[in-house]
């Protein structure tokens, strides 16, 4: 799970792990920066996005077959499901649908022996699919999404779509010159508690926190680690940053690249969380009107024209992640497999089963066209509610970063899924 920058406004981090102009480089983290980094030694400037959004025409939405639930829909199926259009009609074969179908070859495995939250699916249902999957052409790959699959939209099929991506800043692997922001590994103390151990009624309840003497409290919030060094001096540093805003914004993402000195490149991913909630900056800099459009770059900008304030703003987002080093292919999603650019979503599990290809049809034109759920995060969450991996590089920071877009979603299930829920005693 990530949180988006998207939800940056409103808002995981990748789950098994959802940017930014250099004006003046100067300390935000005062316990932990060590004073200002030196004029032409901090990390490049990055340019101002070139990427122009793409508009386009969202499909309407599918006429739900029962109303809209009065209360909000808990999963899938108490949300309401209705039978959409053919695929064939729907799924172009573009390289979105290449890509789909790659991404969804490497969910199978995972695909068949999760259980489904969303209550749509059981792992058998994917059987078919995911054994023709293996050897089908790349070439007809929109042939075989229509062979295998039926259209599902889940409620009113309104959908909201972000965008995150893997940010890669400056690093090094010891504290040396303006490398002085930890990177941190996750706290030995850090202890994750089940609360359905201890009553029913909690089930899929959990909290976080650590032992103070005989009593369990909540583990430091960022502003503790940040700040007050609460973790300072323990063997934990993984890495050390150059500059902490980017750092910042490289736990929201929840996986990244450090680029080291001598050019290598360190990847590092999501390896837990300190309980705290999530402030989605962004949301509230707008709330106060210190931003207007809320996009990763206009929080970026603000918070180095103004790096005491900044300071201040970044902390009051308790919530504080731990890395871990990656090695092989990622960045990983929920689904423990490598999420791919440009094909992979992150979604809320409890209407979307992990592993189904979706159909996203927007006023973003970019983002039109079959993805794979493959991840979740922490502010994506409800019905129709996506954010979409953009990989690497200079192009997926720009897209992402001000990815907002509105339309409607159509699920692709194992055919024969539809009929057999809306058979269902209601």
């Amino acid at each position: 799970m990530r949180f988006s920058f998207g939800e940056a406004i409103t808002v995981r981090r990748f789950s098994s792990w959802r940017a930014l102009p250099l004006m003046a480089a100067c300390s935000l983290l005062s316990g932990c920066a060590g004073g200002i980094i030196p004029e032409g030694h901090g990390p490049a400037t990055t340019p101002a996005p070139t990427h122009k959004p793409t508009p386009a025409k969202p499909r309407p939405p599918v006429s739900p077959s029962q109303p809209t639930p009065a209360a909000p829909a808990e999963t899938a199926l108490t949300a309401g499901i209705a039978a959409g259009p053919s695929v064939s009609q729907v799924v172009p074969q573009d390289a979105h649908t290449v890509a789909a179908l790659g991404a969804f070859r490497l969910s199978c495995p995972a695909l068949m022996w999760r259980t489904d939250q969303s209550g749509l699916t059981q792992g058998t249902d994917w059987a078919q699919a995911c054994a023709a999957a293996a050897s089908w052409p790349d070439a007809t790959a929109a042939d075989f999404f229509a062979r295998y699959f039926e259209t599902a939209q889940v409620g009113t099929g309104a959908t909201y779509v972000t965008g995150y991506y893997e940010p890669e800043i400056a690093g090094s692997r010891i504290q040396t010159g303006i490398y002085q922001t930890p990177i941190y590994k996750r706290p030995p103390d850090l202890i994750n508690v089940d609360l359905a151990q201890f009553r029913d009624a909690l089930k899929g309840k959990k909290i976080r926190g650590r032992v103070e003497g005989r009593n369990f409290i909540p583990y430091f919030a960022r502003a503790d680690i940040v700040d007050s060094n609460a973790l300072a001096a323990k063997g934990l540093e993984l890495a050390w940053a150059a500059d902490p805003i980017e750092l910042f914004f490289l736990q929201i993402q929840g996986s990244g690249r450090l680029r080291l000195p001598d050019g290598s490149v360190m990847r590092i991913g999501y390896d837990d969380q300190n309980g705290r909630d999530y402030t989605g900056i962004g949301k509230l800099m707008k709330d106060r009107g210190l931003i207007q459009a809320g996009s990763m770059q206009d929080i970026m900008a603000y918070l180095r024209a103004n790096p005491e304030e900044g300071r201040k703003i970044m902390n009051e987002n308790k919530s504080f992640v731990f890395f871990r080093e990656l090695n092989g292919a990622g960045p990983i999603g929920a689904m423990g497999v490598a999420v791919t650019g440009e094909a992979s979503v992150a979604a809320d599990p409890a209407f979307v089963p992990l592993g189904a290809p979706v159909m996203l049809s927007l006023d973003r034109g970019e983002a039109n066209g079959l993805w794979v759920a493959q991840d979740t995060g922490g502010a994506i969450k409800g019905a129709n509610r996506f954010d979409t991996f953009w990989g690497a590089g200079e192009r997926a920071r720009s897209i992402a970063g001000g990815m907002s877009a509105r339309g409607t979603t159509l699920l692709l299930l194992p055919i024969g899924t539809v009929a057999r829920i809306n058979a269902l005693p209601k």
